[in-house]
């Protein structure tokens, strides 16, 4: 993957805005897009602001991060199988026993966690750079992803209407923590750096990777009320992901 490969980061905005116009508001995925897209227009908007001490790396990499997410979408809705980290999501999208905020927190493990060391990656070896020098924007990142990530969980915790799945809902989410999920991602990102000699076991590693954060996915996206999908109608623009 290479930069002129790569949507820009106005280009990952307007597909994100063309699919939050698109998916019923119930869909998983459409709860997911609505949080990404608010992150990657505060992202966007601080690269001009001198936030960043290196504004064109981190719109490289905003930009790649973003295409990995997107080409999971495109997966989805070609009927192929996109990469397990994002299957969970694409595959429960419309299980109604599943609380909104449980469809956020998936989508941003699959995507933290499996997507962000790779797009990191990938934008090193995009612009001849070593991780440690995008280190310290990396890490201002985290208080714009925190930022988000507090709204998120506001807007979406359950109602008084909605008491009885209140437990069960925040023993599932209170295992997840972005501060942890962005630590292990680049912890991921050293060793898999250090595996490029190697190709045999980086390509073992970033495989397991991303099985492994399927798994938590899967895990974070557990029905909360026992219902099924039998005889609920497929949500409206989606397709199954394989």
């Amino acid at each position: 993957m290479t930069i002129s490969d790569s949507l820009t980061v106005d280009q990952a905005v307007d597909r994100m805005r063309a699919l939050r116009d698109l998916l019923p508001a119930t869909d998983g995925v459409a709860v997911f897009n609505r949080m990404y897209l608010t992150v990657t227009e505060l992202v966007r908007d601080r690269l001009t602001d001198g936030y960043f001490e290196d504004p064109a790396a981190m719109a490289a990499l905003d930009a790649l991060f973003a295409g990995r997410y997107l080409r999971a979408v495109d997966a989805a809705a070609a009927g192929t199988r996109p990469p397990a980290c994002w299957r969970p999501l694409f595959e429960l999208r419309g299980h109604p026993g599943i609380h909104p905020l449980q469809f956020a927190l998936a989508g941003m493990n699959a995507h933290i966690e499996h997507d962000l060391p790779l797009a990191v990656l990938d934008t090193c070896r995009a612009l001849g750079r070593r991780p440690a020098g995008l280190a310290a924007d990396y890490r201002r990142i985290n208080d714009l992803l925190a930022q988000v990530e507090d709204e998120v969980r506001d807007s979406l915790l359950p109602g008084p209407d909605e008491l009885p799945l209140a437990d069960p809902l925040l023993h599932v989410i209170g295992v997840w923590s972005i501060d942890r999920a962005r630590e292990a991602a680049w912890a991921s990102v050293l060793a898999l750096w250090e595996l490029r000699p190697v190709p045999f076991a980086y390509a073992a590693v970033s495989t397991a990777l991303d099985g492994s954060v399927g798994m938590v996915c899967r895990a974070l996206l557990t029905p909360l009320d026992g219902r099924t999908q039998a005889g609920r109608p497929p949500v409206a623009g989606s397709r199954p992901a394989g």
